[in-house]
């Protein structure tokens, strides 16, 4: 099986089986291996990516001939990198990407730097094909929505995951927030809650509008409350840890027994306000989150969330832009995703009393 000498990687053993190490990381025989090193042809293309994967995963050097020209550049635009859900669409979008041949560049916006349209400036510069736009201005009400029909008319295929907005001529591809919302109240009320809250951001961001309307709809349909006093429930503020500990803090004070947060690090805070008050998750308080970030089965107690579709998400993404980029119609529309309720341990029976620490 000879042809194609795989540089070892750092570190490696000299004498490791390096044709039955790929194989093993790519689970496919030697000699399927050995004919996608050899640049053979009877390769199907998704067990090429997959010995390339495991070339890459295993630290080897991809032998000179298969390292391929990009296609293009594709730019990929996200808010910040702190929250642990917007590297989890990179790094899927990327992937995606990767598997048609284009490399992307990312663009992260941090306070004080770049904005986003400086970012896209300096994107068309390099000539990139087309641009993913993950939770950006597009989400924000407030902002000026023709700043994205100005791409458009340049040429500069683009689409847009999370925050819909009907003035944009694009493909969007979103999860369904309200139902997000509302499985998450139904889950607590299944549990006996029944004075239930919600932390979200700012009411501009269609993501926090959505929540919050099928957050209402939810505590009317399954506790009978009127939208003025769901309303009541609501906290509305930053989408981080301490934004989070802020709201809860907010909502204990209105003696809730479970909260809902738009997204993960908000639940962390939610939790961390209910020990501050000398309380318990879940014994006192129960706290469900949104995302599902990577490592988020690992916190103290492990996160009840709702998890949104990344993969399937940035997966459709990636391919209405290509689809785009191809010349083919897109349909300029929204693509709604269903989460999913993860149950773990941040959500238990309400506490006999009905009101934490009574």
């Amino acid at each position: 099986m000879g042809g194609v000498t795989i540089p070892l990687p750092r570190g490696a053993d000299p004498g490791a089986p390096r044709l039955a190490d790929i194989a093993a990381q790519a689970e496919v025989s030697e000699a399927t291996v050995s004919r996608v090193l050899n640049g053979k042809v009877g390769v199907a293309t998704a067990t090429r990516h997959k010995v390339l994967a495991a070339l890459d995963i295993l630290g080897y050097e991809r032998p000179v001939r298969l390292r391929r020209r990009s296609a293009g550049l594709v730019g990929l635009v996200i808010p910040e990198l702190v929250n642990p859900i917007f590297p989890a669409f990179a790094q899927v979008i990327e992937q995606a990407l990767a598997g048609h041949g284009y490399t992307p560049v990312l663009c992260t916006q941090t306070p004080g730097g770049a904005t986003e349209d400086e970012l896209v400036e300096q994107l068309e510069a390099r000539g990139v094909t087309g641009i993913v736009f993950l939770s950006g201005l597009h989400a924000d009400l407030a902002s000026d929505p023709s700043r994205y029909n100005r791409l458009a008319a340049r040429g500069v295929p683009f689409v847009l995951i999370n925050g819909f907005n009907e003035s944009i001529s694009a493909p969007f591809v979103s999860p369904d927030d309200r139902v997000a919302a509302s499985i998450a109240v139904r889950h607590l009320v299944e549990l006996g809650h029944e004075r239930i809250g919600l932390a979200i951001g700012p009411t501009r961001y269609v993501p926090s509008r959505r929540k919050a309307e099928g957050f209402t709809a939810a505590l009317h349909e399954y506790l009978g409350l009127p939208q003025g006093e769901a309303e009541r429930l609501i906290q509305r503020t930053l989408f981080t840890v301490e934004g989070g500990q802020a709201a809860a803090l907010a909502l204990l004070d209105e003696g809730v027994t479970g909260i809902v947060c738009a997204s993960d690090p908000m639940a962390l805070g939610a939790i961390r306000a209910v020990r501050q008050r000398g309380l318990e998750v879940p014994g006192d308080v129960s706290v469900v989150g949104f995302d599902d970030s990577p490592l988020i089965a690992f916190t103290d107690p492990p996160l009840t969330t709702v998890r949104q579709p990344v993969r399937a998400m940035a997966t459709a993404a990636v391919g209405a832009l290509l689809e785009a980029v191809g010349g083919n119609p897109v349909q300029r529309t929204e693509f709604v995703f269903q989460p999913e309720l993860v149950v773990r341990a941040s959500t238990a029976q309400v506490p006999r009393s009905g009101r934490p620490g009574a």
